[in-house]
């Protein structure tokens, strides 16, 4: 570990340590700001906030499971959606969530989770050839691509967001 590495949050040494592990070209970079907002995260990166993946947090009903959902920044979950595909879901705490994926609400990366959620990736991140997520801690980030995240999580692309609204 280099001494850069070593002065990173310990959440954005688990995600650089699980993207050098799978060979990821780009490692995390923290922001001079807090990018705790898809909004946040794209004004400080200059992109759009459709290229921002935001990590969104469920906990399934039947058995107490972290349910991850990564969707672009401009877009929202819908829950009924996701419910078709991994069963009933309810909201998620701050503290459901750091005991699940060892990350606080701000900061949850696709990758490097305590215990693995079951996850799903929003179809409509594929509209970018780049993206950026959140790499653990608030003010870390990394840039990917879709197909990236897809390799990363092992997870499926599906339908999980509300139809946008007419322009």
């Amino acid at each position: 570990m280099s001494e850069e590495q070593k002065n990173l949050p310990e959440g954005v040494r688990r995600v650089a340590a699980t993207l050098r592990e799978a060979g990821h070209a780009h490692p995390p970079v923290m922001l001079d700001d807090a990018a705790r907002t898809a909004q946040q995260a794209a004004d400080a990166l200059g992109v759009g906030v459709g290229q921002i993946a935001k990590s969104i947090i469920f906990r399934r009903r039947s058995d107490d499971a972290a349910v991850l959902v990564i969707t672009s920044g401009d877009r929202r979950v819908d829950e009924k959606k996701v419910e078709a595909l991994v069963g009933r879901i309810g909201r998620a705490d701050a503290e459901f969530v750091k005991l699940k994926t060892g990350f606080s609400i701000g900061g949850v990366s696709p990758v490097a989770h305590a215990d693995l959620p079951v996850t799903l990736i929003d179809r409509e991140l594929y509209r970018f050839d780049e993206i950026w997520a959140a790499a653990g801690h608030p003010h870390g980030v990394f840039r990917l691509t879709p197909a990236d995240l897809e390799k990363l999580t092992g997870a499926p692309v599906a339908d999980v967001v509300q139809a946008p609204p007419a322009a």
